[in-house]
């Protein structure tokens, strides 16, 4: 049986992200598999890494996320709220994020949720990332709401290439060894359009739920995004000269 963990970042559940978050249950459920749901805004997630989630903390100098996330690792100490969130994504063979692109980025919160829960120590480790990271085998996919219009949204577009936005995210959870899947995208998402054009959003958002069960049906068939290898870097870290580029993020000289 198939357990899928559905991540919504949304300040309102009654959004049409939170409509497609709950679409994507809906989904999984017809298909048998276990959900898990973690509506961050919801839940109050606390998004902010400080030291004040680390009372146990042996040294008192400056704050350093890495050290204090290892150590309250090793002493099984880690904040009650995050060790919640890692033991769904232990189980999870699949993990589904929705969210809307805010200022060229996911929200605030999702990085939040990257930040805390993603513990160094407990769930990557120098020895566990990329290739040998602990999460290989599982896949992840985004299915993301932007206000800008498809072609703004385009490599050529004014807004940015929306995949190039959404690539740091991708790599975040690429560094945990997941697969991750050509995300699903939704433009033109916002409150401003009136008469035809909200009838027309109104149905394109329609189909999109509609789609959604179709959609996680045919999602191990689903195209993956396409990361360097390991092997592809040499012992500095750089990628070798005879490998390809496979993002504008990680490319040859010049």
């Amino acid at each position: 049986m198939t357990t899928t963990l559905i991540v919504l970042a949304h300040p309102d559940p009654r959004s049409f992200n939170g409509a497609w978050a709950n679409a994507t249950r809906s989904a999984c459920e017809a298909l048998g598999d276990t959900v898990l749901f973690s509506d961050l805004v919801t839940m109050g997630f606390e998004a902010v890494e400080r030291a004040s989630h680390y009372p146990h903390r042996r040294d008192d100098s400056c704050f350093d996320t890495l050290k204090a996330q290892e150590e309250a690792a090793d002493q099984n100490l880690l904040p009650s709220d995050v060790k919640l969130e890692i033991e769904k994504l232990r189980r999870a063979d699949r993990v589904v994020f929705h969210f809307p692109v805010w200022w060229f980025a996911p929200p605030a919160i999702l990085k939040g949720w990257f930040d805390r829960v993603l513990a160094h120590g407990e769930l990557h480790s120098v020895e566990h990332r990329f290739d040998a990271g602990r999460f290989r085998g599982r896949k992840a996919l985004f299915c993301v709401t932007t206000g800008s219009d498809e072609r703004e949204s385009a490599f050529n577009g004014k807004e940015g290439d929306i995949q190039m936005l959404l690539w740091p995210a991708a790599y975040t959870l690429r560094y945990l060894g997941f697969s991750v899947a050509v995300p699903e995208i939704v433009h033109g998402v916002h409150g401003y359009h009136q008469g035809a054009k909200q009838k027309f959003l109104e149905d394109r958002l329609a189909s999109t739920l509609d789609a959604q069960d179709r959609l996680m049906a045919k999602f191990e068939n689903r195209a993956l995004l396409q990361f360097n290898a390991d092997t592809d870097f040499d012992e500095k870290g750089t990628l070798k000269e005879d490998r390809p580029s496979l993002s504008h993020f990680i490319r040859k000289g010049p």
